[in-house]
């Protein structure tokens, strides 16, 4: 006869005390993840600016390819653009830039010293005019959220340039799997430059435990802006390039401007400012004005409103128009079915993509963007990569144009990711108006099909079976991915 064990009375009383104690940590964990998934934007974040007269606006872009004979070759125009801008400002000059370090992870190249290029010309120019407001907003990421001193950030404080880092607390969770626990268990952990002991896996150095798990909310100030004085006027730079080292041979665009969109530029980075305890010492720039009728208009747009400007962009396309898009990362779901959509009902849409198979030193899956490739193929729409060889295909760019002459330039520092267009990261991008003879909508233009058609023979894109992934596990995957946050795209 089988004879059954009496249950340890003692035991089971104690998991009985225990299992409401398990279930109000689930319910603060959820709670949480939730709260920080949803609470209250802070103010000044996620805007869009009326459609304002522009002047002065030139796209500009950063190019690298392999030429007829194999050898590589880079054209580079935002950085020097941007080092002649600082070079002449007299009043002000705010930087807001993502990447702002020589970090190389496990890369080795040529690089230019673009990091210690723009601290020397903003130390130089502060030195040569004492009284310029110099502001320098930049993300924790660099310093690898308290855990490293990097000497040009050390240097443009002591030369009187306000270095602003940005606190990422009052943004919402990117990752909020990790960011549920976060905000009970590690926020309030300091941080220290001094007794790492863990490698730095972004460049050198040794960090602390505490860096990395800062790192695992992937929040980010992923703004790359700038703002300064010109004569009497004022100019505007939003662009998708950071100056940052192992980036310089990325493949990158810009946008720059003068009129009254660059006091909306300007009061969009004095929102971060606040945000993060601080301020820029400038009053607020006087350059309303009327909209010129017929003349280019520019929208800013940051957070939010860019993914909602993009959405439209592609869901008003009517049949016969043109679309164009090129981007690091494409995996937004709105989009993705608006330009699927678009192409169903006779909108000619093409779409440029990185391949996703290079990060500093490091080897990527492919994902987002080849199981994106793959549906956006099965839809009928013309697919090709970048031909890329190290670098990155960095920039972030949707281009429309119209039968009717009209012609819409969308780019910033925004991929077209969750991530980057849901108000989770802090961005900024514009929105350009006006007639495709505009040089600046002709300039994109010629930029694309250049990628597109690898003219004179130079090797820019490569054809869409080169990267074709079909696996429905990998496609999956990347859902998942992009729903939940559980990703650095």
């Amino acid at each position: 006869m089988t004879r059954w064990k009496t249950p340890d009375r003692p035991a089971v009383k104690r998991r009985k005390r225990f299992y409401p104690w398990l279930l109000v940590l689930l319910v603060a964990y959820l709670g949480m993840a939730i709260y920080q998934s949803f609470k209250p934007l802070p103010d000044g974040i996620s805007v869009a600016s009326p459609l304002l007269p522009v002047s002065d606006v030139a796209f500009l872009a950063d190019v690298t390819y392999l030429d007829a004979e194999g050898n590589r070759q880079s054209e580079q125009a935002i950085f020097d653009e941007m080092l002649r801008l600082i070079n002449q400002a007299k009043r002000l000059v705010v930087l807001d830039m993502f990447l702002f370090n020589d970090f190389a992870g496990e890369a080795n190249g040529d690089y230019r010293p673009l990091s210690a290029q723009l601290a020397r010309a903003l130390i130089e120019r502060k030195a040569q005019m004492p009284g310029l407001e110099a502001v320098v907003i930049t993300d924790p990421l660099n310093t690898m959220y308290g855990g490293l001193t990097l000497e040009h950030l050390t240097a443009l404080r002591a030369a009187g340039v306000k270095l602003i880092v940005t606190d990422l607390t009052e943004l919402r969770a990117s990752n909020p799997t990790w960011s549920g626990l976060w905000y009970w268990c590690c926020q309030w952990l300091s941080n220290t430059a001094e007794g790492g002991w863990l490698d730095n896996r972004l460049g050198p150095g040794q960090v602390t435990l505490r860096s990395y798990l800062a790192m695992a909310n992937f929040k980010a100030n992923h703004r790359k802006t700038l703002v300064a004085d010109a004569g009497e006027d004022w100019v505007g730079v939003v662009t998708s390039a950071n100056p940052h080292d192992a980036s310089s041979m990325h493949g990158n665009v810009a946008l720059r401007f003068q009129g009254p969109a660059v006091a909306e530029l300007l009061e969009s980075e004095r929102a971060v400012a606040h945000l993060s305890g601080d301020d820029i010492d400038f009053d607020p720039l006087q350059l309303k004005g009327a909209v010129a009728p017929g003349g280019p208009r520019l929208q800013l747009l940051t957070e939010g409103k860019i993914g909602d400007a993009l959405v439209i962009a592609v869901q008003s396309a009517e049949p016969g128009d043109r679309i164009d898009i090129a981007t690091f990362y494409l995996a937004h779901r709105d989009l993705v079915d608006a330009l699927k959509s678009a192409q169903a009902r006779g909108v000619q849409v093409r779409v440029l993509l990185d391949p996703n198979k290079d990060a500093f030193g490091f080897e990527k899956s492919g994902i987002p963007n080849r199981p994106v490739a793959a549906e956006l193929h099965e839809a009928g729409i013309p697919v090709r990569w970048c031909a890329t060889n190290g670098e990155q295909c960095h920039a972030k760019v949707l281009l429309k144009r119209s039968l009717s002459g009209d012609a819409v330039l969308h780019l910033g520092s925004a991929n077209f990711t969750r991530r980057n267009l849901d108000d989770l990261n802090l961005e900024t991008n514009v929105r350009l108006v006006a007639s495709k003879e505009t040089p600046a909508i002709a300039d994109a233009t010629r930029w694309f099909d250049r990628y597109w058609h690898n003219a004179e023979g130079q090797r820019l894109s490569v054809p869409y079976p080169t990267y074709a992934d079909v696996s429905r596990w990998r496609y999956w995957q990347y859902r998942l991915m992009e729903a939940t946050g559980l990703s650095t795209f």
